[in-house]
């Protein structure tokens, strides 16, 4: 029987930083400036990776000290950007424990917001084993974030099956051994699990 390995963000949770900036700019193309230029992507992933907050606002507010109000919300309104659970994948995930396969989260996430979402999402205390980037300060897809894992977790990759939305994490889990879903929603999840003979 397979193990099972789910990402987090953009799998089961739907997280945007778009939901929180909709509501602080009065245009989208003031929101994807923002996004695009001041909190990058690149910038998040170094709080995934284990730095604080409160120095990656601190840097961006000195690069940008006119959106220091706005910057300083990617923390103290961190919570309205998620959006509530991704339609389907919770009924999957359940469906996989009923079915006794053991199940864990693998997630870039930052150990300081990863506490926000466990106080709001209860299904986070029901994987078998859950191993987060902030807390290990290595983010996906670094190769020692995976050995890590499956060392921690006593797993063979080859009896893995590892889902994540992201492609360059799904490629490097497969050059490592995993088998591998690219998710793009829980009905093509669900239809690959089955013709895989998963569920």
């Amino acid at each position: 029987m397979k193990d099972i390995i789910f990402d987090l963000g953009g799998v089961l949770i739907d997280w945007d930083p778009r939901y929180l900036y909709r509501k602080v700019f009065v245009t989208e193309k003031e929101v994807d400036w923002f996004l695009s230029n001041v909190c990058t992507q690149p910038w998040n992933t170094q709080q995934d990776a284990g730095r604080s907050f409160e120095d990656g606002i601190a840097q961006l507010e000195e690069k940008f000290p006119e959106y220091a109000f706005a910057i300083r919300f990617y923390w103290t309104r961190w919570e309205e950007m998620l959006g509530g659970e991704i339609p389907g994948t919770l009924d999957i995930f359940r469906t996989l424990k009923k079915r006794g396969y053991r199940v864990y989260a693998l997630s870039n996430w930052s150990a300081e917001t990863f506490e926000i979402a466990k106080a709001k999402f209860d299904f986070l205390k029901e994987f078998d084993g859950l191993m987060i980037s902030g807390e290990e300060k290595l983010v996906k897809p670094d190769p020692q974030i995976f050995s890590r894992f499956v060392k921690k977790y006593n797993l063979q990759p080859d009896n893995c099956v590892f889902i994540d939305d992201n492609a360059a994490n799904i490629s490097k889990a497969a050059d490592l051994g995993f088998e591998t879903i690219r998710f793009a929603g829980a009905d093509a999840l669900q239809r690959t699990l089955v013709s895989r003979g998963i569920l």
